[in-house]
Protein backbone atom coordinates (compact mmCIF):
# COMPACT_ATOMS: atom_id res chain seq x y z
CA UNK A 1 0.00 0.00 0.00
CA UNK A 2 1.26 3.46 -0.96
CA UNK A 3 2.23 6.05 1.64
CA UNK A 4 -0.57 8.63 1.51
CA UNK A 5 1.54 10.86 3.88
CA UNK A 6 3.72 11.33 0.75
CA UNK A 7 1.29 11.94 -2.03
CA UNK A 8 0.93 14.81 -3.76
CA UNK A 9 -1.81 16.71 -4.18
CA UNK A 10 -1.98 15.79 -7.99
CA UNK A 11 -1.13 12.48 -7.55
CA UNK A 12 -4.43 12.32 -5.12
CA UNK A 13 -6.43 14.18 -7.36
CA UNK A 14 -5.23 11.77 -10.03
CA UNK A 15 -6.36 8.83 -7.41
CA UNK A 16 -9.53 10.66 -7.26
CA UNK A 17 -10.09 11.41 -10.68
CA UNK A 18 -9.34 7.66 -11.38
CA UNK A 19 -11.36 6.46 -9.03
CA UNK A 20 -14.54 7.96 -10.22
CA UNK A 21 -13.77 6.80 -14.03
CA UNK A 22 -14.04 3.26 -12.81
CA UNK A 23 -17.29 4.38 -10.89
CA UNK A 24 -18.58 5.73 -13.72
CA UNK A 25 -18.17 2.72 -16.04
CA UNK A 26 -19.34 0.34 -12.98
CA UNK A 27 -22.73 2.74 -12.42
CA UNK A 28 -23.24 1.90 -16.55
CA UNK A 29 -22.54 -1.63 -15.96
CA UNK A 30 -25.31 -2.05 -13.39
CA UNK A 31 -27.55 0.27 -15.10
CA UNK A 32 -27.62 -1.72 -18.14
CA UNK A 33 -29.21 -4.42 -16.12
CA UNK A 34 -31.53 -1.85 -15.66
CA UNK A 35 -34.35 -3.14 -13.04
CA UNK A 36 -34.16 -6.92 -13.94
CA UNK A 37 -32.65 -8.10 -10.31
CA UNK A 38 -35.48 -5.76 -8.55
CA UNK A 39 -37.82 -7.35 -10.64
CA UNK A 40 -36.77 -10.76 -10.20
CA UNK A 41 -36.76 -9.97 -6.17
CA UNK A 42 -40.20 -8.62 -6.21
CA UNK A 43 -41.53 -11.95 -8.05
CA UNK A 44 -39.91 -14.18 -5.73
CA UNK A 45 -41.35 -12.12 -3.37
CA UNK A 46 -45.26 -12.11 -5.02
CA UNK A 47 -44.78 -16.19 -5.54
CA UNK A 48 -43.97 -16.69 -1.72
CA UNK A 49 -47.39 -14.61 -0.96
CA UNK A 50 -49.26 -16.96 -3.62
CA UNK A 51 -47.83 -19.90 -2.51
CA UNK A 52 -48.93 -18.91 1.31
CA UNK A 53 -52.18 -17.71 -0.49
CA UNK A 54 -52.77 -21.12 -1.54
CA UNK A 55 -51.84 -22.93 1.00
CA UNK A 56 -54.20 -20.89 3.37
CA UNK A 57 -56.93 -21.92 0.34
CA UNK A 58 -56.01 -25.47 0.64
CA UNK A 59 -56.94 -25.59 4.49
CA UNK A 60 -59.90 -23.69 4.26
CA UNK A 61 -61.49 -25.67 1.60
CA UNK A 62 -60.62 -28.99 3.71
CA UNK A 63 -62.04 -27.43 6.78
CA UNK A 64 -65.25 -26.65 4.64
CA UNK A 65 -65.11 -29.74 3.16
CA UNK A 66 -64.89 -31.43 6.77
CA UNK A 67 -67.79 -28.89 8.07
CA UNK A 68 -70.50 -29.85 5.04
CA UNK A 69 -69.55 -34.04 5.68
CA UNK A 70 -69.88 -33.57 9.76
CA UNK A 71 -73.40 -31.86 8.55
CA UNK A 72 -74.05 -34.81 6.33
CA UNK A 73 -73.44 -37.28 9.05
CA UNK A 74 -75.94 -35.50 11.69
CA UNK A 75 -78.55 -35.26 8.89
CA UNK A 76 -78.18 -38.94 8.93
CA UNK A 77 -78.23 -39.72 12.15
CA UNK A 78 -81.28 -37.13 13.01
CA UNK A 79 -82.97 -39.01 10.18
CA UNK A 80 -82.33 -42.08 12.15
CA UNK A 81 -83.32 -41.31 15.24
CA UNK A 82 -86.57 -39.89 13.67
CA UNK A 83 -87.36 -43.16 12.25
CA UNK A 84 -86.44 -44.98 16.02
CA UNK A 85 -88.85 -42.66 17.78
CA UNK A 86 -91.52 -42.87 14.89
CA UNK A 87 -91.78 -46.79 15.83
CA UNK A 88 -91.79 -46.52 19.18
CA UNK A 89 -94.69 -43.70 19.02
CA UNK A 90 -96.66 -46.59 17.52
CA UNK A 91 -96.13 -48.50 20.62
CA UNK A 92 -96.46 -46.14 23.44
CA UNK A 93 -98.56 -46.52 26.49
CA UNK A 94 -99.96 -42.61 27.20
CA UNK A 95 -100.01 -39.23 25.58
CA UNK A 96 -97.37 -38.40 27.70
CA UNK A 97 -95.31 -40.56 26.07
CA UNK A 98 -96.19 -39.95 22.78
CA UNK A 99 -95.74 -36.21 23.55
CA UNK A 100 -92.64 -36.54 24.24
CA UNK A 101 -91.61 -38.63 21.22
CA UNK A 102 -93.43 -36.47 18.83
CA UNK A 103 -91.22 -33.42 20.70
CA UNK A 104 -88.16 -35.45 19.83
CA UNK A 105 -89.17 -35.99 16.18
CA UNK A 106 -89.69 -32.10 15.31
CA UNK A 107 -86.28 -31.45 17.34
CA UNK A 108 -85.10 -33.48 14.86
CA UNK A 109 -86.43 -32.62 11.35
CA UNK A 110 -85.30 -28.67 13.03
CA UNK A 111 -82.02 -29.89 13.37
CA UNK A 112 -81.69 -31.31 10.20
CA UNK A 113 -83.49 -27.78 8.46
CA UNK A 114 -80.70 -26.29 10.49
CA UNK A 115 -78.25 -28.29 9.16
CA UNK A 116 -79.01 -28.55 5.47
CA UNK A 117 -78.96 -24.50 5.70
CA UNK A 118 -75.30 -24.67 6.80
CA UNK A 119 -74.41 -27.01 3.93
CA UNK A 120 -76.23 -24.49 1.71
CA UNK A 121 -74.01 -21.81 3.33
CA UNK A 122 -71.03 -23.98 3.36
CA UNK A 123 -71.51 -24.98 0.17
CA UNK A 124 -71.85 -21.18 -1.19
CA UNK A 125 -68.33 -20.78 0.77
CA UNK A 126 -66.75 -23.83 -1.10
CA UNK A 127 -67.92 -22.53 -4.22
CA UNK A 128 -65.96 -19.07 -3.82
CA UNK A 129 -63.06 -20.64 -1.84
CA UNK A 130 -62.14 -23.23 -4.89
CA UNK A 131 -62.30 -20.00 -7.16
CA UNK A 132 -60.36 -18.20 -5.66
CA UNK A 133 -57.82 -20.93 -5.70
CA UNK A 134 -57.93 -21.41 -8.96
CA UNK A 135 -57.58 -17.93 -9.44
CA UNK A 136 -54.10 -17.72 -7.37
CA UNK A 137 -53.04 -20.97 -8.98
CA UNK A 138 -53.34 -19.31 -12.39
CA UNK A 139 -51.91 -16.56 -11.71
CA UNK A 140 -49.04 -18.36 -9.52
CA UNK A 141 -48.23 -20.01 -12.69
CA UNK A 142 -48.09 -16.85 -14.39
CA UNK A 143 -45.45 -15.51 -12.12
CA UNK A 144 -43.50 -18.40 -12.29
CA UNK A 145 -43.22 -17.84 -16.03
CA UNK A 146 -42.57 -14.64 -15.65
CA UNK A 147 -39.98 -15.12 -12.66
CA UNK A 148 -38.17 -18.05 -15.28
CA UNK A 149 -38.20 -15.57 -17.83
CA UNK A 150 -36.75 -12.22 -16.19
CA UNK A 151 -33.82 -14.83 -14.59
CA UNK A 152 -32.98 -16.15 -17.98
CA UNK A 153 -32.81 -12.12 -18.82
CA UNK A 154 -30.65 -11.30 -15.69
CA UNK A 155 -28.34 -14.36 -16.21
CA UNK A 156 -27.73 -13.27 -19.89
CA UNK A 157 -26.97 -10.01 -18.89
CA UNK A 158 -24.60 -11.08 -15.95
CA UNK A 159 -23.08 -13.14 -18.40
CA UNK A 160 -21.90 -10.36 -20.34
CA UNK A 161 -21.09 -8.22 -17.49
CA UNK A 162 -20.30 -9.66 -14.24
CA UNK A 163 -16.88 -10.52 -15.22
CA UNK A 164 -15.69 -6.62 -16.59
CA UNK A 165 -17.50 -5.98 -13.25
CA UNK A 166 -15.44 -7.77 -11.20
CA UNK A 167 -12.43 -6.76 -13.06
CA UNK A 168 -13.48 -2.89 -12.47
CA UNK A 169 -14.10 -4.04 -8.75
CA UNK A 170 -10.65 -4.89 -8.13
CA UNK A 171 -9.36 -1.79 -9.76
CA UNK A 172 -11.70 0.32 -7.23
CA UNK A 173 -10.17 -1.69 -4.36
CA UNK A 174 -6.49 -0.71 -5.56
CA UNK A 175 -7.26 3.07 -5.58
CA UNK A 176 -9.13 2.88 -2.56
CA UNK A 177 -6.19 1.35 -1.19
CA UNK A 178 -3.80 4.08 -2.38
CA UNK A 179 -6.19 6.93 -1.20
CA UNK A 180 -6.05 8.96 2.04
CA UNK A 181 -9.28 7.57 4.43
CA UNK A 182 -10.14 11.34 4.57
CA UNK A 183 -10.24 11.82 1.41
CA UNK A 184 -12.14 8.56 0.28
CA UNK A 185 -14.25 9.10 3.02
CA UNK A 186 -15.31 12.45 1.35
CA UNK A 187 -15.49 11.15 -2.09
CA UNK A 188 -18.12 8.49 -1.08
CA UNK A 189 -19.91 10.87 0.74
CA UNK A 190 -20.84 12.98 -2.09
CA UNK A 191 -21.11 10.23 -4.46
CA UNK A 192 -23.91 9.31 -2.03
CA UNK A 193 -25.75 12.75 -2.64
CA UNK A 194 -25.69 13.22 -5.81
CA UNK A 195 -27.89 11.82 -8.50
CA UNK A 196 -25.83 10.77 -11.32
CA UNK A 197 -22.82 9.28 -8.96
CA UNK A 198 -20.35 12.15 -10.25
CA UNK A 199 -18.49 13.28 -7.18
CA UNK A 200 -15.06 14.21 -9.18
CA UNK A 201 -15.82 16.41 -12.00
CA UNK A 202 -13.56 18.17 -14.48
CA UNK A 203 -13.97 22.19 -15.52
CA UNK A 204 -15.97 22.03 -18.80
CA UNK A 205 -14.38 24.39 -21.61
CA UNK A 206 -16.43 27.14 -21.01
CA UNK A 207 -15.48 26.95 -17.28
CA UNK A 208 -18.54 25.22 -15.91
CA UNK A 209 -18.52 22.63 -13.52
CA UNK A 210 -19.15 19.16 -15.09
CA UNK A 211 -21.46 17.93 -12.44
CA UNK A 212 -23.75 21.34 -12.11
CA UNK A 213 -22.77 23.74 -14.77
CA UNK A 214 -22.70 26.71 -12.88
CA UNK A 215 -20.11 28.98 -13.63
CA UNK A 216 -16.92 28.92 -11.89
CA UNK A 217 -14.83 31.95 -11.28
CA UNK A 218 -11.24 32.47 -13.44
CA UNK A 219 -9.87 32.42 -10.33
CA UNK A 220 -10.99 29.50 -8.65
CA UNK A 221 -10.14 27.77 -12.16
CA UNK A 222 -6.77 28.82 -11.98
CA UNK A 223 -6.40 27.45 -8.27
CA UNK A 224 -7.84 24.09 -9.36
CA UNK A 225 -5.12 23.62 -12.29
CA UNK A 226 -2.15 24.71 -9.79
CA UNK A 227 -2.72 21.21 -7.95
CA UNK A 228 -2.10 22.73 -4.54
CA UNK A 229 -5.07 21.78 -2.56
CA UNK A 230 -8.43 19.67 -3.47
CA UNK A 231 -11.68 21.79 -4.32
CA UNK A 232 -14.69 21.89 -4.46
CA UNK A 233 -17.32 23.59 -6.48
CA UNK A 234 -19.07 26.03 -4.49
CA UNK A 235 -22.32 25.17 -6.09
CA UNK A 236 -22.74 21.27 -5.81
CA UNK A 237 -19.91 20.37 -3.87
CA UNK A 238 -18.03 18.56 -6.09
CA UNK A 239 -14.23 17.85 -6.64
CA UNK A 240 -12.99 19.80 -9.15
CA UNK A 241 -10.03 18.39 -11.62
CA UNK A 242 -8.58 20.11 -14.42
CA UNK A 243 -7.98 18.55 -18.21
CA UNK A 244 -4.12 17.67 -17.19
CA UNK A 245 -5.56 15.61 -14.62
CA UNK A 246 -8.39 14.32 -16.81
CA UNK A 247 -5.83 13.37 -19.65
CA UNK A 248 -3.23 11.97 -17.60
CA UNK A 249 -6.16 9.58 -16.07
CA UNK A 250 -7.12 9.08 -19.85
CA UNK A 251 -3.71 8.02 -20.71
CA UNK A 252 -2.88 5.62 -18.00
CA UNK A 253 -6.28 4.20 -18.02
CA UNK A 254 -5.73 3.45 -21.95
CA UNK A 255 -9.63 5.55 -22.60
Amino acid sequence: MQDTTKQTVEEKLVLLYKLQTIDSKIDEIRRLRGDIPQKVRELEDEIIGLNTRIKNLESSIETIKNSIKDNELSIEEAKTLIKKYEEQRENVRNNREYDALTREIEYQKTDISLREKRIKEFTEQLKVREQELEVARKELEEKQQELEEAKKELEEVMQDTEKEEQALLEERKKYEQELEERILRAYNRIRRGVRNGLAVVPITENGACGGCYNMIPPQRQLEVSLHKKILNCEFCGRILVDDSIVEKVRQELKI
